[in-house]
């Protein structure tokens, strides 16, 4: 699934071609996604100009003189520029065709994204109105790790990885950052010292990091708006390598299920 690093990435690329362009027509071929592409999308978007490109944890915010396209990507969505001669193939659900003549297409197999359209760029939406601080915000340091898990007994992996406290951190960069971190996934969150939160916090942004820098992960269908796939799975140091040594101490990296998610570690370097 598209992360925080896959969205960041996606922004950016998508930044330099989109923003100061016209949308001159929008075409939906399919409208069920995770919810249904809005009735009045083509009539919002055909003749507006594309002003800027956020993201707010894993959503991208395309910002136009009108008003603010919402977009999840889902599990297996892209959104890429692509010229007007390449041809249309099963699962590109929404095409926006720019005034430089290339388009914006919407790409997602599973259909589990979704679009959303915001009448302003400050508007409130459901999917944003209770998200918590995001791993680079001042607001998510240790002081706040360590109080929101003074009561909680759940295994600091699940904790965060909960969009309800920190918002982006996904099942890969978790396991990665808890490995740089040096702590067991499974420890109890209410027994983290403050001490080992800011290490926590300190590793989650270098993952994060880091990721962003190579482009997030390609697992399986993610690419950036140019199409590209991401490299930092080519250069993690436990997820995906279960059953093989340890890049930091040479011990064997196990694999173990939390929640229904892989989660590996080195149990010789988390404690």
């Amino acid at each position: 699934m598209p992360e925080l690093p896959e969205v960041e990435t996606t922004r950016r690329s998508l930044e330099p071609p989109l923003v100061g362009r016209r949308i001159l027509d929008v075409t939906v071929r399919d409208r069920r996604l995770r919810w249904p592409v809005p009735a009045d999308l083509e009539s919002s978007l055909t003749g507006a100009r594309i002003t800027a490109l956020r993201r707010r944890a894993k959503y991208l915010l395309v910002d136009t003189d009108r008003g603010t396209l919402l977009v999840h990507l889902g599990m297996s969505g892209s959104l890429t520029v692509v010229p007007p001669s390449r041809p249309v193939i099963k699962h590109d659900h929404v095409d926006m065709k720019l005034d430089s003549g290339w388009r914006l297409r919407f790409h997602d197999p599973r259909r589990f994204g979704s679009m959303h359209w915001l009448a302003s760029s400050d508007a409130p939406h459901p999917l944003l109105n209770a998200l918590a601080p995001e791993p680079f915000d001042p607001a998510f340091d240790a002081a706040y790790l360590h109080r929101v898990t003074r009561r909680r007994a759940s295994a600091i992996k699940q904790i965060i990885m909960n969009g309800e406290l920190v918002t982006g951190v996904g099942n890969i960069y978790a396991s990665e950052a808890l490995f740089r971190a040096g702590i067991h996934p499974a420890t109890k969150a209410r027994r983290l010292s403050l001490e080992r939160c800011a290490r926590l916090v300190g590793a989650i942004r270098e993952t994060l990091g880091r990721a962003i820098e190579l482009g997030g992960s390609s697992l399986r269908d993610y690419v950036d708006g140019a199409g590209n796939p991401g490299e930092f799975q080519t250069e993690s140091s436990v997820y995906g390598r279960g059953g093989q040594p340890c890049t930091r101490c040479g011990g064997t990296v196990r694999l173990i299920r939390q929640g229904a998610r892989a989660t590996y570690y080195c149990p010789g370097c988390q404690h």
